[in-house]
């Protein structure tokens, strides 16, 4: 008997659910657990798992289509079932809107035994077509064995999955197959031709960058939002509007923590540490709170709660092919944790985010959070409290510029922070005594070692 797969609550509050991204198609082998679909909650992108051995009978929501929780969204035809037969006694659903992520367009219904294809406008002539997925490792009676996570992976690292032995059941190509393939730096098969392969010239070409002119006319778009962006929008209107904020801003000198860092890391690199200076950061932000209690606080109306477990959150941005927006991930009694684990944690957590999404455990019960811009060149900015905390750190990059060191000139690394603080539980002096142990924490680095 077909099994029906709906749009499952992934949190408390969903109520709806975009589908971002399908990870099989039509007449994919599918196990209990794989993954086969990314869906947008009023949360975070996270995956969504299959809890049966089956084959993918057909799609009913296309990608970019919005339903509600309990809607059906696909069939399963269960092991010793005919796919087609399935297929065709499902009512076929109405053409599907256009994505609201990346003007991507939803693929059509497969014909039984036929490909799916995605129908594109052609710019031009000269347009390349978009390269084909691998081909999939196929069984003696000519089924693919290759698991929906597998596909997708390959896709993302271009691994030609024809060279890979599967060490799933029956021969089957797994997800751990993929990775063991793009850790040894395995490529695709597919090369390019020695005529095609593009001649550097020895000697570079001048290019003339005087004047810049635009090419062509923007084209003007509506946007549409998605559950996470008409979240964060909610959100931020209502911590801007009831949160009393103030801001208080001061400047660190980054070189003993940058010198400090470098030496660790040319010590812990054969063991695949690298910290970075967020690591620190985090480190210090929790220890200055262990001193100061009241940094580690929520405003409760008639009172106010000072919790016992100093949990940072790290705000992250997603890429646009999971529906863009921000998430805030958890590291929990980050005063009690060692860099060298708060540094594996932050990019489990941040690699988790960008890729398959974080779980509500993840995103859940900071009281402080931290966000950094450093990276993309950011100076100074200030950034909106994330309730119900009481302050949020903003931090920009360690830049190198003339300093005043010992009352001499001289060049240096300084980097720039700026509190933002509910006035209702943090008072300006409370600001500036929180920032001069964090100063001291930072500018005195071995501190954070111990």
């Amino acid at each position: 008997m077909s099994i029906e797969i709906t749009m499952p609550r992934l949190s408390d509050t969903m109520e709806q659910g975009t589908i971002i991204k399908w990870n099989v198609a039509e007449g994919d082998v599918v196990s209990a657990g794989d993954a086969v679909a990314d869906i947008e909650t009023d949360k975070a992108t996270m995956e969504m798992q299959v809890f049966d051995d089956g084959t993918i009978a057909r799609i009913l929501v296309g990608q970019g289509k919005m339903v509600e929780v309990g809607t059906v969204i696909a069939i399963l035809a269960e092991e010793g079932e005919d796919r087609e037969k399935v297929a065709a006694t499902v009512t076929a659903q109405p053409a599907v809107q256009r994505s609201q992520h990346a003007g991507a367009q939803p693929p059509p219904a497969a014909e039984p035994d036929k490909p799916t294809v995605t129908a594109t406008a052609t710019a031009s002539s000269t347009t390349p077509a978009p390269a084909p997925p691998p081909q999939r490792e196929a069984a003696g009676d000519g089924r693919v064995r290759l698991s929906p996570v597998a596909r997708r992976l390959a896709q993302e690292h271009a691994v030609d999955v024809s060279t890979l032995q599967g060490s799933g059941p029956g021969g089957r190509i797994v997800k751990r197959d993929v990775l063991r393939a793009v850790e040894a730096g395995q490529e695709t098969a597919a090369a390019i031709p020695p005529s095609a392969k593009a001649v550097v010239p020895a000697t570079p070409v001048p290019i003339d960058t005087t004047i810049v002119q635009a090419t062509g006319v923007l084209e003007e778009a509506t946007v549409a939002l998605s559950n996470m962006r008409q979240t964060i929008a909610r959100r931020l209107v209502e911590a801007k509007a009831t949160i009393p904020h103030y801001q208080v801003t001061v400047t660190f000198n980054m070189d003993p923590l940058l010198e400090l860092r470098r030496t660790l890391n040319d010590q812990l690199d054969e063991q695949g540490v690298r910290l970075s200076v967020n690591d620190f950061l985090v480190r210090g932000c929790a220890l200055a709170m262990h001193q100061h209690p009241q940094f580690n606080a929520s405003w409760r109306g008639d009172h106010i709660k000072i919790h016992g477990m100093v949990n940072i959150g790290l705000a992250i941005a997603l890429p646009a092919d999971r529906g863009g927006g921000l998430v805030v991930a958890t590291v929990r009694n980050a005063d009690q944790k060692t860099l060298r684990t708060i540094s594996l944690e932050s990019q489990h957590l941040a690699g988790k985010a960008r890729t398959r999404g974080l779980t509500l455990e993840e995103m859940a019960d900071a009281t402080f959070t931290l966000s950094n811009l450093g990276m993309f060149g950011v100076e100074h900015f200030t950034a909106i409290i994330n309730p119900p905390n009481c302050a949020i750190l903003a931090v920009g990059a360690a830049l190198q510029k003339p300093v005043v060191r010992h009352g001499e000139m001289t060049v240096g690394h300084e980097m720039s922070a700026t509190l933002s603080l509910d006035h209702r539980v943090i008072d300006g002096a409370m600001a500036a005594q929180y920032l001069a142990t964090l100063k001291q924490l930072i500018e005195n680095p071995a501190t954070l070692l111990v």
